[in-house]
């Protein structure tokens, strides 16, 4: 049988979350959410302003009690997304540069997601994680091998 030498699917889809928090417009944290069905990708998010709204990038950040209130999660943009173009996310799975945190926690447990893969741990909070055990969702950490975006900078550019 010969060995697949393709990315695996939870690296893909991880890189393509790094990939969509470089367009993050927040300054204090750079975070990418994909929401997938099927391998598939349906919906995608960064953390950033409401359309139309200033940016944090072009005049800081709004904080109020320690958090930017201008910004929306990359999760619950992923999920807006769906909810604005019809898409349903009962069952898909998201994969998050960033631990969710507990008000992203609850909306994708209301979504019907099923698997939170993320990349970092991000002051994941012990009542979420309480929340994502007794609802039965897996959470998965993703770690993304740098050889293979090495080999395609090698072979490729």
């Amino acid at each position: 049988m010969k060995k697949d030498k393709r990315i695996p699917w939870n690296q893909y889809f991880m890189l393509q979350a790094i990939l969509l928090s470089m367009r993050s417009t927040c300054e204090r944290l750079s975070v990418g959410a994909i929401i997938v069905r099927d391998n598939r990708i349906i919906a995608g998010g960064y953390n950033g302003a409401v359309s139309g709204d200033d940016h944090c990038i072009d005049v800081g950040c709004y904080i109020r009690d320690g958090h930017c209130m201008r910004t929306i999660h990359a999760e619950m943009n992923a999920v807006l997304q769906c909810a604005k173009f019809g898409i349903p996310t009962a069952d898909a799975e998201i994969y998050v540069t960033d631990f969710p945190c507990l008000q992203c926690t609850k909306s994708l447990l209301q979504a019907g997601i099923k698997k939170i893969h993320y990349l970092r741990n991000y002051n994941n909070d012990e009542y979420a994680i309480r929340l994502l055990e007794r609802k039965h969702v897996a959470v998965e950490q993703v770690s993304v091998d740098p050889s293979y975006l090495n080999s395609v900078i090698k072979d490729k550019f």
